[in-house]
């Protein structure tokens, strides 16, 4: 080892200390340290009104579908604010470089949205979570799953029991990112794997963005044969463009 790496170390840990705690939106001081984003930007960047369930089309009124998506019951997605806001750039930083101090206040502002949505009455609360699983050689790669951590904060929030061994990852498969939609769930045919017999009858699959939702689709086929009531809780969701 270097003879000047311990006088390194604490010249990083003296200019971590001195420098202030900023959102890392706006750059305003923050008051808390244990925030990564101040009230007035996360407040502008969530979801205002009801959003279908669905789709994530805003509604009037607190539905769990909208007329569209009455006929076709897609998976349930709980999400406390869209991907296109502001906190989009966020979910790449925490997913890719571990930049974990915006955490705390989404996963916060999840819990309050699904929170909202039981009393609602428009999902029901689910036995355990189950984060999306990464391939063992992605993960020894990038050194953790951004699901896992999210559902264990998510967890503690809420009292529920996190799953990380009931649902496998057996096909290291391409990132969805950049593929059209035919290519995502060739991409994902056959990749998960119902490790053991499920006891959980209802799940919520946790995960950090919902896109086409293909992912989803895929889990959900694995589980149907014993989960008759599967929902979806992530940071954000990228809706259709429109809307």
């Amino acid at each position: 080892m270097n003879k000047f790496s311990p006088f390194l170390a604490g010249c990083r840990a003296l200019l971590a200390a001195s420098l202030p705690n900023r959102c890392l939106l706006c750059h305003q001081r923050l008051l808390s340290a244990s925030s990564g984003i101040c009230d007035v930007c996360l407040q502008s960047c969530l979801y205002q009104t009801p959003v279908c369930l669905g789709c994530g089309l805003p509604l009037t009124t607190p539905c769990r579908y909208c007329g569209s998506c009455l006929s076709t019951q897609p998976i349930p997605v709980v999400a406390p604010a869209s991907y296109h806001s502001l906190l989009g750039p966020l979910i790449p930083q925490i997913k890719y470089h571990a930049q974990f101090a915006a955490l705390p206040p989404l996963v916060k502002a999840l819990a309050d949205r699904v929170t909202q949505a039981l009393s609602d009455e428009l999902i029901i609360l689910p036995q355990v979570l189950v984060p999306v699983p990464l391939h063992p050689h992605r993960l020894r790669q990038r050194g953790f799953n951004q699901a896992t951590v999210i559902a264990k904060l998510l967890g503690q929030y809420l009292q529920l029991p996190v799953d990380e061994q009931l649902v496998q990852r057996q096909t290291e498969t391409l990132p969805q990112a950049g593929l059209d939609g035919q290519a995502r769930r060739s991409n994902l045919q056959g990749a998960f794997l119902v490790t053991q017999a499920v006891s959980w009858q209802r799940i919520a699959l946790i995960d950090d963005v919902v896109t086409t939702g293909t992912t989803i689709n895929e889990l959900a086929r694995s589980l149907s044969p014993w989960t008759p009531d599967l929902q979806v809780w992530c940071l954000a969701r990228a809706e259709a463009p429109g809307m």
